[in-house]
């Protein structure tokens, strides 16, 4: 799993004890990715979920103000993000708990920040190849066609002229309609390779695509301060 892919995932880690907390979050920084949100009750951890849209949740069984299986049905009625339990080192009853609620992998305390690191990754690993598997050769939106086989964008059948980074921008943001990406996430995804682009780069691409996509370009909002999203009807 390159650093590309570690540098765009963000994860949200949900627990009491700060100074945990703050380790795990290091580590996992230094391991290669950039966002790490924490979160130490139940109500903070819905809240950043909501907010920030992590790609996987690390989620303590013990909070102050519930507990970590309440808190993953609160989370399943909007996110199917992968989550990862901390569980007490004998607490088997709580592994199958979470294991039966549909959690992916439970990390016992203590634990090495080694595998907690290999755990996160094999997950996020895991995931995205169920996603590669299940990806659909194209998407579409009313009459705006994504072919994602042959890269190709069509609007009343008529075919769109677009440059790589105008279609994987299109791609990313259909795919994931509704989700707001910072313009530090377009980059990470769409420049990954590149080592040096400016953020008015981000604001040019989705200019021209807006006007090539037509009536669809409203589609694609600015949420002022945040990012970009594309909202559909």
């Amino acid at each position: 799993m390159d650093n590309s892919f570690l540098h765009s995932k963000k994860l949200l880690l949900v627990d009491d004890e700060q100074e945990l907390l703050k380790m795990v979050s290091d580590i996992l920084k230094d391991a290669g990715f950039e966002t790490v949100l924490t979160a130490m009750t139940v109500k903070e951890a819905i809240l950043t979920a909501k907010e920030d849209t992590p790609d996987l949740i690390v989620l303590d069984v013990m909070l102050p103000d519930g507990d970590g299986f309440s808190l993953m049905k609160q989370l399943r009625t909007f996110t199917n993000v992968p989550i990862i339990f901390l569980t007490a080192k004998d607490e088997a009853a709580d592994k199958l708990a979470g294991l039966g609620l549909g959690a992916d992998d439970y990390i016992s305390k203590p634990f090495s920040l080694r595998e907690v690191i290999a755990r996160v990754k094999a997950v996020l690993r895991r995931t995205a190849t169920v996603e590669t598997e299940k990806a659909p050769e194209r998407l579409t939106y009313q009459s705006l066609v994504i072919d994602i086989t042959k890269k190709k964008v069509s609007i009343d059948d008529e075919e769109v002229q677009l440059t790589k980074k105008e279609f994987e921008i299109l791609l990313l943001l259909v795919q994931n309609k509704g989700r707001v990406f910072s313009r530090e996430d377009i980059l990470a995804r769409i420049w990954s390779d590149e080592v040096y682009v400016l953020d008015r780069t981000i604001d040019v691409n989705i200019t021209r695509l807006r006007k090539k996509i037509g009536e669809y370009g409203k589609c694609i909002v600015t949420r002022l301060g945040y990012g970009y999203c594309f909202e559909a009807e």
